[in-house]
Protein backbone atom coordinates (compact mmCIF):
# COMPACT_ATOMS: atom_id res chain seq x y z
CA UNK A 1 0.00 0.00 0.00
CA UNK A 2 0.79 3.61 -0.26
CA UNK A 3 3.41 5.29 2.35
CA UNK A 4 5.59 8.27 2.70
CA UNK A 5 5.25 11.56 1.61
CA UNK A 6 2.99 11.79 -1.53
CA UNK A 7 2.60 15.57 -2.47
CA UNK A 8 -0.34 17.05 -3.33
CA UNK A 9 0.97 18.58 -6.69
CA UNK A 10 -0.11 22.03 -8.30
CA UNK A 11 -1.55 22.49 -11.85
CA UNK A 12 1.15 24.57 -13.58
CA UNK A 13 -0.35 27.34 -16.24
CA UNK A 14 0.87 29.42 -18.99
CA UNK A 15 -0.92 31.79 -20.93
CA UNK A 16 -4.79 30.11 -19.27
CA UNK A 17 -3.31 26.99 -20.86
CA UNK A 18 -1.78 23.55 -18.62
CA UNK A 19 1.82 23.80 -18.80
CA UNK A 20 3.40 20.47 -19.71
CA UNK A 21 6.59 21.33 -19.94
CA UNK A 22 6.78 22.92 -16.22
CA UNK A 23 4.64 19.24 -15.24
CA UNK A 24 7.00 17.18 -16.25
CA UNK A 25 9.71 19.03 -15.14
CA UNK A 26 7.88 18.88 -11.34
CA UNK A 27 7.80 15.25 -11.09
CA UNK A 28 11.35 14.79 -12.19
CA UNK A 29 12.12 17.19 -9.35
CA UNK A 30 10.10 15.55 -6.77
CA UNK A 31 11.14 11.53 -7.76
CA UNK A 32 14.72 13.06 -7.56
CA UNK A 33 13.97 14.66 -4.22
CA UNK A 34 12.73 11.37 -2.25
CA UNK A 35 9.02 12.31 -2.98
CA UNK A 36 6.93 8.56 -2.28
CA UNK A 37 3.77 9.37 -4.58
CA UNK A 38 2.70 12.01 -6.75
CA UNK A 39 -1.25 12.96 -6.39
CA UNK A 40 -2.65 15.75 -9.29
CA UNK A 41 -6.15 17.14 -10.15
CA UNK A 42 -7.07 17.63 -6.22
CA UNK A 43 -7.74 20.47 -4.13
CA UNK A 44 -3.96 21.84 -5.04
CA UNK A 45 -4.01 21.26 -8.46
CA UNK A 46 -6.87 23.49 -9.06
CA UNK A 47 -9.29 20.52 -9.96
CA UNK A 48 -12.64 22.79 -9.43
CA UNK A 49 -11.58 24.76 -12.44
CA UNK A 50 -9.91 21.71 -14.59
CA UNK A 51 -12.66 20.84 -17.17
CA UNK A 52 -13.19 17.04 -17.77
CA UNK A 53 -10.03 17.25 -21.20
CA UNK A 54 -7.57 18.92 -19.06
CA UNK A 55 -8.50 16.66 -16.20
CA UNK A 56 -7.44 13.39 -17.96
CA UNK A 57 -4.42 15.59 -19.46
CA UNK A 58 -2.67 16.37 -16.06
CA UNK A 59 -3.35 12.55 -15.07
CA UNK A 60 -2.40 10.76 -18.23
CA UNK A 61 0.89 13.58 -18.33
CA UNK A 62 2.03 12.55 -14.54
CA UNK A 63 1.27 8.76 -15.27
CA UNK A 64 4.05 9.24 -18.26
CA UNK A 65 6.45 11.39 -16.51
CA UNK A 66 6.22 9.32 -13.65
CA UNK A 67 6.84 6.25 -15.82
CA UNK A 68 6.06 4.02 -12.96
CA UNK A 69 8.85 4.92 -10.56
CA UNK A 70 6.79 6.72 -8.31
CA UNK A 71 2.72 5.44 -7.29
CA UNK A 72 0.30 7.93 -9.18
CA UNK A 73 -2.66 8.67 -6.90
CA UNK A 74 -5.04 10.43 -9.17
CA UNK A 75 -7.95 13.13 -7.99
CA UNK A 76 -11.14 11.85 -9.43
CA UNK A 77 -13.31 13.35 -6.75
CA UNK A 78 -16.84 14.96 -7.55
CA UNK A 79 -20.15 15.83 -5.73
CA UNK A 80 -21.73 14.03 -8.56
CA UNK A 81 -21.18 10.07 -7.83
CA UNK A 82 -21.86 9.26 -11.91
CA UNK A 83 -18.69 11.65 -12.54
CA UNK A 84 -16.69 10.70 -9.85
CA UNK A 85 -17.47 6.91 -11.13
CA UNK A 86 -16.43 8.26 -14.94
CA UNK A 87 -13.25 10.49 -13.71
CA UNK A 88 -11.98 7.37 -11.81
CA UNK A 89 -12.33 4.69 -14.66
CA UNK A 90 -10.74 7.47 -16.87
CA UNK A 91 -7.51 7.20 -14.41
CA UNK A 92 -7.90 3.98 -13.92
CA UNK A 93 -7.45 3.53 -18.07
CA UNK A 94 -5.01 6.22 -18.27
CA UNK A 95 -2.61 3.84 -15.60
CA UNK A 96 -3.21 5.34 -12.38
CA UNK A 97 -2.19 3.51 -9.14
CA UNK A 98 -5.03 4.58 -7.25
CA UNK A 99 -7.73 7.23 -6.62
CA UNK A 100 -7.90 10.01 -4.45
CA UNK A 101 -11.17 10.97 -3.87
CA UNK A 102 -13.06 14.25 -2.06
CA UNK A 103 -16.10 13.61 -0.06
CA UNK A 104 -19.51 15.14 -2.07
CA UNK A 105 -19.21 18.86 -1.48
CA UNK A 106 -22.17 21.26 -1.70
CA UNK A 107 -25.21 18.53 -1.58
CA UNK A 108 -24.12 17.62 1.91
CA UNK A 109 -25.37 14.20 1.80
CA UNK A 110 -25.76 12.03 4.89
CA UNK A 111 -23.74 9.80 6.56
CA UNK A 112 -25.47 7.17 4.83
CA UNK A 113 -25.33 8.60 1.46
CA UNK A 114 -21.13 9.36 1.61
CA UNK A 115 -21.33 5.48 2.32
CA UNK A 116 -22.91 4.72 -0.69
CA UNK A 117 -21.39 6.74 -2.88
CA UNK A 118 -18.00 5.47 -2.16
CA UNK A 119 -19.41 1.94 -2.34
CA UNK A 120 -20.59 2.63 -5.90
CA UNK A 121 -17.63 4.12 -7.80
CA UNK A 122 -15.17 1.24 -5.45
CA UNK A 123 -17.55 -1.47 -7.31
CA UNK A 124 -17.13 0.38 -10.58
CA UNK A 125 -13.37 -0.15 -10.55
CA UNK A 126 -10.07 -2.10 -9.35
CA UNK A 127 -7.92 0.38 -8.15
CA UNK A 128 -7.13 1.33 -4.79
CA UNK A 129 -9.31 4.47 -3.86
CA UNK A 130 -7.93 6.90 -0.77
CA UNK A 131 -11.24 8.97 0.75
CA UNK A 132 -10.39 12.82 1.24
CA UNK A 133 -11.98 13.73 4.50
CA UNK A 134 -11.94 17.55 4.46
CA UNK A 135 -15.08 19.07 6.04
CA UNK A 136 -13.86 22.62 5.93
CA UNK A 137 -14.49 22.60 1.74
CA UNK A 138 -17.17 20.21 1.70
CA UNK A 139 -19.15 21.10 4.33
CA UNK A 140 -19.74 17.56 5.99
CA UNK A 141 -17.46 15.19 7.68
CA UNK A 142 -16.90 11.58 7.30
CA UNK A 143 -17.51 10.16 10.60
CA UNK A 144 -15.37 7.60 12.06
CA UNK A 145 -17.91 4.89 12.33
CA UNK A 146 -18.52 5.43 8.35
CA UNK A 147 -14.73 5.18 7.63
CA UNK A 148 -14.88 1.65 9.66
CA UNK A 149 -17.87 0.69 7.00
CA UNK A 150 -15.79 1.84 4.43
CA UNK A 151 -12.99 -0.27 5.21
CA UNK A 152 -15.13 -2.93 4.67
CA UNK A 153 -15.06 -3.07 1.14
CA UNK A 154 -11.97 -4.29 -0.61
CA UNK A 155 -10.41 -1.21 -2.70
CA UNK A 156 -11.41 1.20 -0.10
CA UNK A 157 -7.52 1.43 1.08
CA UNK A 158 -7.21 4.60 3.10
CA UNK A 159 -8.15 8.11 3.94
CA UNK A 160 -6.30 11.53 3.51
CA UNK A 161 -7.40 12.94 7.44
CA UNK A 162 -7.81 16.65 7.11
CA UNK A 163 -10.04 17.56 9.29
CA UNK A 164 -7.54 19.03 11.93
CA UNK A 165 -8.80 17.35 14.52
CA UNK A 166 -5.90 14.66 16.07
CA UNK A 167 -9.15 12.87 18.08
CA UNK A 168 -11.04 12.12 14.31
CA UNK A 169 -7.73 10.29 13.22
CA UNK A 170 -7.49 8.63 16.43
CA UNK A 171 -10.54 7.30 16.05
CA UNK A 172 -10.41 5.99 12.80
CA UNK A 173 -7.40 4.09 13.60
CA UNK A 174 -8.74 2.52 16.96
CA UNK A 175 -11.88 1.49 14.46
CA UNK A 176 -10.42 0.75 11.09
CA UNK A 177 -6.89 -0.96 12.71
CA UNK A 178 -4.84 -2.27 9.53
CA UNK A 179 -8.02 -2.00 6.89
CA UNK A 180 -7.69 1.31 6.57
CA UNK A 181 -4.22 3.18 6.01
CA UNK A 182 -4.28 6.69 7.32
CA UNK A 183 -2.80 9.83 5.73
CA UNK A 184 -2.04 13.28 7.35
CA UNK A 185 -3.90 15.97 5.22
CA UNK A 186 -2.48 18.74 7.47
CA UNK A 187 1.08 19.07 6.51
CA UNK A 188 1.66 20.10 10.33
CA UNK A 189 0.15 17.36 11.75
CA UNK A 190 2.22 14.43 10.23
CA UNK A 191 4.29 13.80 12.82
CA UNK A 192 1.61 13.23 15.44
CA UNK A 193 -0.89 11.40 12.90
CA UNK A 194 1.96 8.94 11.95
CA UNK A 195 3.13 8.76 15.51
CA UNK A 196 -0.45 7.17 16.59
CA UNK A 197 -0.14 4.76 13.41
CA UNK A 198 -0.66 7.09 10.27
CA UNK A 199 1.17 5.65 7.13
CA UNK A 200 2.00 9.03 5.33
CA UNK A 201 0.86 12.35 4.41
CA UNK A 202 -0.70 13.92 0.87
CA UNK A 203 1.36 17.09 1.32
CA UNK A 204 1.00 20.62 0.11
CA UNK A 205 4.17 22.17 1.41
CA UNK A 206 6.48 18.93 -0.07
CA UNK A 207 5.80 20.75 -3.38
CA UNK A 208 8.56 23.35 -2.46
CA UNK A 209 10.11 20.78 0.39
CA UNK A 210 9.88 17.49 -0.85
CA UNK A 211 13.43 16.02 0.54
CA UNK A 212 12.83 17.07 4.08
CA UNK A 213 8.88 15.91 3.94
CA UNK A 214 10.30 12.57 2.49
CA UNK A 215 13.12 12.64 5.39
CA UNK A 216 10.60 13.18 8.00
CA UNK A 217 8.03 10.50 6.95
CA UNK A 218 11.08 8.10 6.16
CA UNK A 219 12.35 8.54 9.89
CA UNK A 220 8.38 7.61 11.25
CA UNK A 221 8.03 4.85 9.22
CA UNK A 222 11.26 3.90 10.52
CA UNK A 223 10.54 4.78 14.26
CA UNK A 224 13.07 6.74 13.89
CA UNK A 225 10.55 9.81 16.17
CA UNK A 226 13.63 11.88 17.48
CA UNK A 227 14.63 12.98 13.94
CA UNK A 228 11.08 12.78 12.58
CA UNK A 229 9.84 15.22 15.67
CA UNK A 230 12.85 17.96 14.28
CA UNK A 231 11.95 17.86 10.58
CA UNK A 232 8.52 18.38 11.85
CA UNK A 233 9.32 21.18 13.85
CA UNK A 234 12.23 22.62 11.57
CA UNK A 235 9.12 22.52 8.78
CA UNK A 236 6.29 24.74 10.46
CA UNK A 237 7.22 28.01 9.75
CA UNK A 238 7.05 27.55 6.60
CA UNK A 239 4.31 24.74 6.57
CA UNK A 240 2.52 28.27 8.36
CA UNK A 241 3.18 30.47 5.28
CA UNK A 242 2.28 27.93 2.49
CA UNK A 243 -1.58 28.63 3.93
CA UNK A 244 -0.96 32.57 4.80
CA UNK A 245 -4.51 32.56 2.19
CA UNK A 246 -6.47 29.72 0.44
CA UNK A 247 -4.75 26.77 -1.07
CA UNK A 248 -2.51 26.86 -3.56
CA UNK A 249 -2.18 30.78 -3.83
CA UNK A 250 0.99 30.68 -1.77
CA UNK A 251 2.34 27.64 -2.89
CA UNK A 252 2.40 28.47 -6.58
CA UNK A 253 3.15 31.85 -5.54
CA UNK A 254 6.19 29.97 -3.92
CA UNK A 255 6.93 27.74 -6.90
CA UNK A 256 7.13 30.91 -9.56
CA UNK A 257 9.77 32.67 -6.42
CA UNK A 258 11.93 29.36 -7.25
CA UNK A 259 11.62 29.49 -10.94
CA UNK A 260 9.50 26.09 -11.26
CA UNK A 261 6.72 27.53 -13.12
CA UNK A 262 4.75 30.68 -13.68
CA UNK A 263 2.66 30.81 -10.36
CA UNK A 264 -0.28 31.60 -12.68
CA UNK A 265 -3.78 30.86 -11.15
CA UNK A 266 -7.29 30.23 -12.53
CA UNK A 267 -9.96 32.54 -11.22
CA UNK A 268 -11.47 33.12 -8.46
CA UNK A 269 -8.46 32.63 -6.88
CA UNK A 270 -6.52 35.84 -6.93
CA UNK A 271 -2.68 36.77 -6.56
CA UNK A 272 -0.90 36.70 -2.92
CA UNK A 273 -1.48 39.90 -1.15
CA UNK A 274 1.94 41.99 -1.06
CA UNK A 275 2.28 41.58 2.74
CA UNK A 276 1.87 37.82 2.69
CA UNK A 277 3.97 37.70 0.01
CA UNK A 278 6.60 39.29 1.89
CA UNK A 279 6.06 36.54 4.91
CA UNK A 280 6.20 34.21 2.59
CA UNK A 281 9.51 34.81 0.89
CA UNK A 282 10.87 35.39 4.53
CA UNK A 283 10.15 31.78 5.31
CA UNK A 284 11.77 30.65 2.38
CA UNK A 285 15.14 32.78 2.82
CA UNK A 286 15.69 31.37 6.29
CA UNK A 287 14.21 27.11 4.75
CA UNK A 288 17.71 28.13 2.12
CA UNK A 289 14.86 27.77 -0.33
CA UNK A 290 15.45 31.69 -1.77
Amino acid sequence: MFAGSMVALVTPFKDGKIDGQSLEALVEFHIKNGTNGIVPCGTTGESATLDHREHHEVIQAVIKAAARRVPVIAGTGSNSTAEAVELTKGAEKAGADGALMISPYYNRPTQEGIYQHYKKVAESVGIPIIVYNIPGRTGSKIEPETLARLSEIKNVAGVKEATGSVDQAIDVIRLCGDNLAVYSGEDSLTFSLMALGGKGVISTVANIAPKEMSQLTDACLKGNWESGRKLQLKLIPLIRCVFLETNPIPIKTALSLMGKCTGELRLPLTPMSEGNLKKLQQAMAEFGLL
